[in-house]
């Protein structure tokens, strides 16, 4: 296994598409550092950063015989951002995540425009939903409210706050989906 420390990424690659076990190791090695530093720089908490990669992992084992990888690491980032947009969707700290300024590793310039481009479209995306179904994204992600408490705020059905939130989330999905090519991990 050390002599894969010496192999270039190309090299690699074909050696996980043959389901080479060692290379996906080394892979892993080579980029987890990098991968989590990127992700704690939007998530800032270490959970969350390591499930996201985590996952991404799995998936490209998982998915090892169909990658068509031209270069690994930007492949690996780009699986990290599509990743961190299913993970801020989900978290009840969306506004927290969104609103905290993401300098602690100096992101690139490139990085930097994609994230303010995903905030101004969640933000569009928030304004834009009718305004029961504003409220109650508002209480859940904002306010930090179970959908218990948010139907006993609202005088409401705590399946309907469920319901409401399904709907929510999934036009979000869609909304990314259709800005980007984020969709890929949603």
């Amino acid at each position: 296994m050390a002599i894969y420390h010496t192999y270039t990424d190309e090299q690699l690659i074909e050696l996980l598409i043959s389901s080479n076990g060692d290379a996906f190791t080394e892979i892993y090695q080579r980029y987890v550092e990098t991968l989590y530093r990127f992700a704690w720089n939007i998530l800032k908490d270490e959970e969350e950063c390591k499930d996201a990669i985590q996952e991404i992992f799995i998936w490209i084992w998982d998915n090892r015989k169909k990658l068509k990888i031209k270069v690994l690491k930007h492949y690996l980032l780009a699986a990290v951002k599509y990743r961190l947009i299913k993970a801020i969707e989900q978290s009840k700290r969306m506004d927290q995540i969104l609103s905290t300024p993401f300098v602690t590793l100096a992101p690139s310039t490139e990085e930097a425009m994609e994230l303010k481009e995903l905030k101004a479209i969640i933000f569009q995306f928030t304004q834009s939903l009718p305004p029961r179904a504003r409220e109650i994204f508002h209480l859940s992600r904002d306010e930090y409210l179970s959908n218990r408490e948010i139907a006993t705020r609202l005088n409401i059905n705590e399946k309907t706050v469920e319901n409401q939130m399904t709907i929510t989330l999934r036009k979000l999905r869609h909304t990314l989906g259709n800005m980007s090519l984020w969709s890929i991990f949603l």
